[in-house]
C-alpha cells in the first residue's frame, strides 16, 4: 500500500497470479492494511455500483465523527477514482487526486473518515465495489458538486458527465463550507487516533 499526498488516503496495487485458468489476487488482506495504517479496517456495509461510460458519482462524504471510510476497487471495466480533500484546517484542503481503478492492475484506494470520493466510469458496465466502515446513513451523508470549477477535477474530456439529480444540485465546496457542513481536519484526526488506539471501538 501507498500513501497519497492526501494525507489519509491510500492507493493498494495487489499482485496478480495469472495461468492457463485464469488469475488470482487478494483484493484487501488485513494484516497488510494493519501494517501499512496502523489500524484495521472496521467493516460495516459492502457496496457494489455499475455504471454505463460517462456516470459520475460523487463527490460523497459523510459527517464525522464516525465519518465513512471505504476501500474501493473495481472488479469490471475501469473508472477515475478521486479523492477530494475537502476537511477545513487540512494543509491540502480542496486538493484532489485521482486513480484509474480497472480489470487489468486491480488496484484499490483507502480513503479515511473525513474524506470526499467521487468517481466516473470509463466504460460501459463498470462495476465499482467497496467496503464501508459505517453503513449509510441519510442524516449523515452530504455531496459536494463534482464540477465545481474551483476544485478543477480533471475528469475526461472525451465524456460526457452524467449526473444523478442530486449530485448535480450538490453545493460547491465555499458553499458547504460556508454552510458548516464540512468536517475538519482536526477532529478527522482525532477520530482516527481513537480507532487506532483503541479508545473508540
Amino acid at each position: 500500500m501507498r500513501p497519497l499526498e492526501i494525507e489519509g488516503a491510500w492507493v493498494d496495487t495487489p499482485t496478480v497470479f495469472k495461468d492457463g485458468r485464469g488469475r488470482f489476487h487478494e483484493w484487501f488482506k488485513a494484516e497488510r492494511f494493519q501494517d501499512s495504517l496502523g489500524q484495521g479496517l472496521r467493516l460495516a456495509q459492502a457496496n457494489c455500483s455499475c455504471s454505463v461510460s460517462g456516470t459520475l458519482r460523487g463527490i460523497h462524504y459523510a459527517s464525522v465523527p464516525p465519518g465513512q471510510a471505504k476501500y474501493v476497487t473495481c472488479v469490471r471495466g475501469a473508472v477515475l477514482d478521486v479523492v477530494v480533500d475537502i476537511r477545513t484546517g487540512s494543509p491540502t484542503f480542496g486538493k484532489w487526486e485521482a486513480v484509474r481503478l480497472d480489470d487489468t492492475t486491480h488496484r484499490s484506494v483507502y480513503l479515511s473518515e473525513g474524506l470526499g470520493h467521487a468517481f466516473m466510469a470509463l466504460e460501459d458496465n463498470s462495476t465499482v465495489v467497496y467496503l464501508c466502515s459505517e453503513g449509510y446513513a441519510p442524516q449523515r451523508e452530504f455531496g459536494i458538486n463534482p464540477l465545481d470549477p474551483s476544485l478543477a477535477i480533471a475528469w475526461p474530456d472525451d465524456l460526457l458527465p452524467c449526473l444523478s439529480d442530486k449530485d448535480a444540485a450538490a453545493p460547491t465546496l465555499g458553499e458547504a463550507a460556508r454552510q458548516g457542513l464540512l468536517p475538519s481536519f482536526a477532529e478527522c484526526g482525532a477520530y482516527r487516533r481513537g480507532l487506532a488506539t483503541g479508545a473508540l471501538q
